[in-house]
This record gives structure tokens, C-alpha cells and sequence, in this order.
């Protein structure tokens, strides 16, 4: 998988705040969601660079590696005990670097091509050996599934069962995950060989497009339709939401194709618990038909006194 760039992928600086990178997420979301983009794979593809970055760069932690590592950053635990480690037992072990580190091998055995960061760590005079003779062994292949999600199951923390390579496996889903996001799951792969250990399971959310709402980052679209009159003069119209009805007052001279905002009625934020986006409702005004002569008649005299 080809090295990404964050920052760049946000189109900000490394010296970027919070709400920096919040604002910069939710306006790039918007322009390359699927639902705005149907068929669109650069699109796509874009809008799951996007939700990697965003997720990477919220969270402290993550960001801290990514900025010390950069494209080894999943990495740096490993990185860190390894040098704990060896503070602890240089002075026993100094022959061999290789104790009790069990790093993730990215290179060639038989052609001695190891990884940059693998040089980092230990230094190139080490590249040309197979394996230590008291070596960790070699890591088991990960595996990658999708976990197809409705915009409902999406929105909710909830259990999920699904099955790779014959085994069950069982996760909690937190509520607000975005359609293309991975997640992973260490030491969920495929066993490791001579005592190293075993691979990771990534896994992909694809959720289904919905008849009635569509999402952009956190916030909802839908349509409400209304009659003329309640254009015209105002009134109460009723939108629905993921949870259910809500009794909205629509202003007088309202045009057709006006949004209206409802706060906190959106999509719940990912791993923030009770926060939500936003619900635009817009309006879609139903025009009378069928009209009898004595309605003709009173809407040509409406008509007639607005010139």
C-alpha cells in the first residue's frame, strides 16, 4: 500500500489544530462523497484517503507516531519497547539486537531486502543475514474482508458476527463509522510460522445507500415535501429523522429547494458519544392539481392582485 501523506491529503500544514483538520475533513468529505459522486471511483478512492487521514489525525496519540514515524508510524510501539528493551539488557545482550523485539518484516529474506525502517532501527550491516539464530520467525499473512453496513446499523453501536477463512469473529461496531473506513484487528490474521506471530485482520465498512437519507460526513440530507398554502403562508410540517418524527415550523415565502437546518438530529460522530451532525431537510413544494373551476378562478384573482 503506497505511502500517504495526511497532511497533504487534507490540504493542511503539520501545525494544524483540531478544529483545523475537522473543517478541512468535513469540507473534503463533502465534495467527494460517494452519494454526491455515484459511479465516480477517483472519487472513491479519495473520500477513503480522506476518512484515513481524518482518523489518523484526531486522534492524539496516532498523530504523535505519524509525526515521529511518518509511514512507519503503525510501527512505533514496537519501535519504542524494542529501545526500552534494549536499555534494559545491552549490557547481557549486546550481541544480539535482535532479543526479544518482534518486529513486522516487510522485505525479501532470501534476497537480503529489508525494509527501511528495519535499517533505521538496526542499521544496513544487518541486511545481509537471513534471520538471527534466535530469531522471532515470520509473521502471518493479514487478511482483509468488507462488513457491509445499512445507514441504520451504521448509526448505532452495535454487535456484528461475520466469518473469515472458516473462523467467527465477533466485534462491536462503534457507532458513526463511515462508508469506506478500515479498522484492525491485531493478531486476527493468519498464524504466524516458527514462533512469530500472527498477522492482522483489516476490515472495510461498505454501507448501502438509503431511500431516504444521504450523508455527508455527519450531517444528513432528506427531502420534505410540503402544499403550496404552507409555503406561502408557513406552518408546521413534519420531517422524519433516523429516530423518528420531528415537528419542524416552516417560514412564510419559503422557495422550493430551501434547506432547513435541524441541529444535532444527524449522524452520531465516530467514538464520540452523544454527538451528532446535523438534518437539512429541503423543501420540495407539491403544487395543486386538478384544480375545480371556483379554484381557477381564485387563484387567477390572487394572481391578479400580486402584479
Amino acid at each position: 500500500m503506497a505511502f500517504l501523506d495526511y497532511y497533504k491529503v487534507l490540504g493542511i500544514d503539520k501545525s494544524a489544530s483540531p478544529e483545523d483538520i475537522k473543517k478541512a475533513f468535513r469540507k473534503l468529505a463533502r465534495k467527494y462523497h460517494p452519494d454526491i459522486n455515484p459511479n465516480d471511483e477517483e472519487a472513491k478512492k479519495k473520500f477513503q484517503e480522506i476518512n484515513e487521514a481524518n482518523e489518523v489525525l484526531t486522534d492524539t496519540e496516532k498523530r504523535k507516531k505519524y509525526d515521529q514515524y511518518g509511514e512507519h508510524w503503525k510501527h512505533g510501539d514496537a519501535y519504542e519497547q524494542n529501545q526500552q528493551q534494549g536499555r534494559q539488557s545491552r549490557s547481557s545482550n549486546a550481541s544480539n539486537p535482535f532479543e526479544g523485539f518482534d518486529f513486522n518484516y516487510t522485505g525479501n529474506y532470501d534476497t537480503g531486502e529489508y525494509s527501511d525502517f528495519f535499517e533505521q532501527m538496526f542499521g544496513s550491516r544487518f541486511s545481509g543475514s537471513k534471520r538471527s539464530s534466535r530469531g522471532a520467525g515470520y509473521r502471518g499473512q493479514d487478511y482483509e474482508t468488507t462488513v457491509e453496513l445499512t445507514l441504520h446499523q451504521a448509526s448505532q453501536t452495535h454487535p456484528q458476527t461475520f466469518t473469515v477463512n472458516g473462523k467467527n469473529i465477533r466485534i462491536t461496531i462503534p457507532a458513526g463509522v463511515e462508508d469506506g473506513q478500515k479498522i484492525r484487528l491485531k493478531g486476527q490474521g493468519a498464524e504466524g510460522s516458527s514462533g512469530g506471530p500472527k498477522g492482522d485482520l483489516y476490515i472495510q465498512f461498505s454501507i448501502k445507500p438509503d431511500p431516504h437519507f444521504h450523508r455527508v460526513g455527519n450531517d444528513l440530507y432528506t427531502k420534505l415535501t410540503i402544499d403550496l398554502p404552507t409555503a406561502m403562508l408557513g406552518g408546521d410540517a413534519i420531517v422524519s429523522s433516523l429516530t423518528g418524527k420531528i415537528n419542524i415550523k416552516i417560514k412564510p415565502d419559503t422557495a422550493h429547494g430551501t434547506k432547513v437546518r435541524i441541529k444535532g438530529k444527524g449522524f452520531p460522530i465516530y467514538k464520540k458519544e452523544g454527538e451528532f451532525g446535523d438534518l437539512y431537510a429541503e423543501i420540495q413544494i407539491k403544487l395543486p392539481n386538478n384544480l375545480t373551476e371556483k379554484q381557477k378562478k381564485l387563484i387567477q384573482e390572487l394572481a391578479e392582485t400580486l402584479k
